[in-house]
């Protein structure tokens, strides 16, 4: 018996089956469809195709994208205050616009050197990229001084409100305002007569610097003129009692012919002693492929240090671990750049201290 006409069924009309037939298929769709239904039910979902990455440059839509950063950058300035002008360079690290204030550090050179030079020299710029911070150079000028140093010795120069002293405190007070450094983590160093105004700066401005760095320079208050400056350098001055406490690290070369190593003891011992309750330990190490150094740690209990002093064997008047391509520099030594950045960032000055502190320099003398 034939269930289908032969060939096939003509255009616009369907094959005509019989009643017996057409319930035998509908029960075949139905198991069909019962049967998709429960494996749809019971099989695992295929996984999900992975979205396309997307173009380099190209934010994907619904997504904020990451944070832009600006590029870095070294540029130059004059600032001018009551008490003088100053040229200077400012390093800026790329930054994140939502990141905090950046700590800022002030770098003072020492004599024959330039703010460029010193740059170059102590590779302090490229670390300071690698932390987030700021970096400030001034610059003496050859008319206050022939070989640019800074006049650390006269009283006219580094006290406070005065002088050379106060131009850089307007500069960093500036610096701080104009380019929204972090008032609370502002910190000073220098290299031999730069050490030496630094160290005036730290303690005549205790309300704006949390911590100083001293390399190959002399103590405060270690000379009164040229003469007793010359004499200091030679034998070693242990300088003035200090009447604050100040977080104060110390580098100088074993062999320095210019400043007696005897002055880097002394700035140690000074920083010493405003401080009650030191305990001090003692450790020796070796640079990569050069000098060996030796260096104590003053600290309260288990804090952190609060006084440092690193001597490096052999070395003379130079930065140590600076750039070759910098003067007054000694690539062999540890890397007092990265070691004063690693020190600074450990202290700060909070805003109520800094306030006291401002309201009690102010205050006349009783």
């Amino acid at each position: 018996m034939r269930i289908f006409r032969k060939g096939p069924a003509r255009r616009g009309k369907a094959a005509k089956l019989s009643p017996g037939l057409t319930g035998m298929r509908l029960a075949l769709d139905w198991v069909q469809m019962a049967t998709q239904g429960i494996k749809a039910l019971t099989s695992p979902a295929k996984p999900a195709k992975p979205a396309k990455p997307a173009k380099p440059g190209v934010v994907p839509a619904g997504t904020a994208g990451p944070p832009r950063r600006s590029r870095a950058s070294f540029s130059t300035g004059t600032h001018d205050c009551a008490q003088g002008s100053l040229r200077y360079r400012l390093f800026k690290p790329g930054r994140v616009a939502t990141d905090k204030p950046m700590p800022l550090v002030v770098m003072l050179h020492g004599c024959g050197q330039t703010p460029e030079d010193f740059a170059t020299g102590t590779g302090m710029n490229l670390l300071a990229r690698e932390s987030g911070v700021m970096v400030l150079y001034p610059g003496q000028s050859r008319e206050a001084h022939p070989n640019r140093c800074w006049n650390w010795f006269d009283a006219g120069n580094a006290a406070r409100g005065k002088g050379e002293a106060a131009v850089i405190a307007s500069l960093t007070r500036r610096i701080i305002e104009t380019h929204g450094a972090d008032p609370a983590r502002v910190y000073v160093a220098g290299l031999s007569a730069g050490t030496s105004m630094a160290l005036a700066l730290a303690h005549g401005y205790p309300d704006l610097f949390a911590a100083v760095g001293a390399h190959s320079g002399l103590p405060l208050g270690a000379a009164r003129d040229q003469t007793s400056a010359v004499m200091a350098m030679q034998r070693g001055n242990p300088g003035a009692r200090l009447v604050r406490a100040m977080p104060t690290i110390v580098f100088h070369g074993s062999h320095d012919a210019v400043v007696h190593p005897r002055n880097g003891r002394l700035i140690a011992i000074r920083a010493r002693e405003p401080y009650a309750g030191l305990r001090q330990s003692q450790a020796a190490g070796h640079s990569p492929g050069g000098r060996s150094y030796a260096k104590t740690i003053d600290r309260v209990g288990a804090g952190r240090a609060l006084v440092e002093h690193w001597s490096v064997r052999g070395a003379g008047h130079a930065w140590s671990g600076g750039s070759a391509r910098g003067r007054f520099t000694d690539p062999k030594g540890p890397d007092a750049s990265r070691e004063m950045l690693r020190f600074f960032l450990r202290h700060s000055l909070a805003a109520r201290r800094r306030k006291a502190l401002a309201a009690e320099l102010q205050a006349p003398a009783a």
